[in-house]
């Protein structure tokens, strides 16, 4: 019997859209019925989290409760949020609901220790970068982490709120290149993509780099969740 898959949604739509694009292209199916049932709740409403972590903006947690309760009404029987900052108030989440919450971000580093990767580039909004999580997390499998430095920071924000979400197709990508080539300078191995704006930056703009998505891992663990086959790499 598969099990069906419930996603916080709308932060933002297109990242949301991106992980439900990735769960689809991702399955190994000849019908429709071999893909997993999804449910979305592309809940808009949901507060910005690096506004929250780090300005005392509006709380995130109510509407991330408010989602994870509704789509556990309506039948989900595991919820994800495809959002890397929104894993601040991971637990919260958690709380607010009986069904099991897949951690994009733990994923992630158990991903990244699978592929024997010992130094990555962190590309994440302020929020995330604030928080540490990633950091704490690729310590545990001894993975080093190499950041932007502050300049570089602000360059990689414009690429997610003034390109990403703000569909900005002619979004000028040449100082973003410059802050990556540096990093790599630096011993980096692969970026993590650690803001679910990323993924669709780095296909839409055509940034040719090594890289770790979020997303996928997410998406291939939620196939998996359902008991449906993931196509082969």
């Amino acid at each position: 019997m598969k099990k069906t898959i419930g996603i916080i949604g709308g932060m933002g739509p297109l990242a949301t859209a991106d992980l439900f694009r990735k769960i689809v292209t991702m399955t190994d199916a000849k019908c429709d019925q071999e893909h997993p049932r999804v449910l979305i709740d592309s809940n808009t409403n949901i507060p910005d989290r690096t506004a929250a972590i780090l300005t005392g903006g509006e709380n995130p947690l109510p509407q991330l409760a408010a989602s994870a309760r509704t789509l556990e009404r309506a039948g989900a029987d595991v919820l994800m949020m495809p959002c890397n900052t929104a894993h601040y108030f991971y637990d919260g989440v958690c709380a607010a609901t009986k069904l099991p919450v897949l951690h994009m971000l733990r994923l992630t580093a158990e991903e990244i220790d699978r592929r024997k990767i010992k130094t990555v580039g962190l590309l994440a909004t302020d929020g995330t970068i604030q928080t540490g999580i990633y950091e704490r997390l690729f310590g545990e499998h001894g993975v080093a982490v190499v950041k932007p430095d502050a300049a570089g920071q602000k360059q990689i924000m414009a690429l997610i709120y003034d390109g990403v979400k703000a569909g900005n197709a002619a979004f000028d990508t040449t100082p973003v290149r410059a802050v990556l080539d540096a990093m790599l300078a630096l011993g980096v191995e692969a970026f993590v993509l650690g803001c679910t704006e990323l993924p669709i930056a780095f296909a839409d703009y055509a940034l040719p780099y090594p890289v770790v998505d979020p997303t996928a891992v997410l998406a291939r663990a939620a196939i998996e969740f359902a008991g449906c086959n993931v196509k082969d790499a």
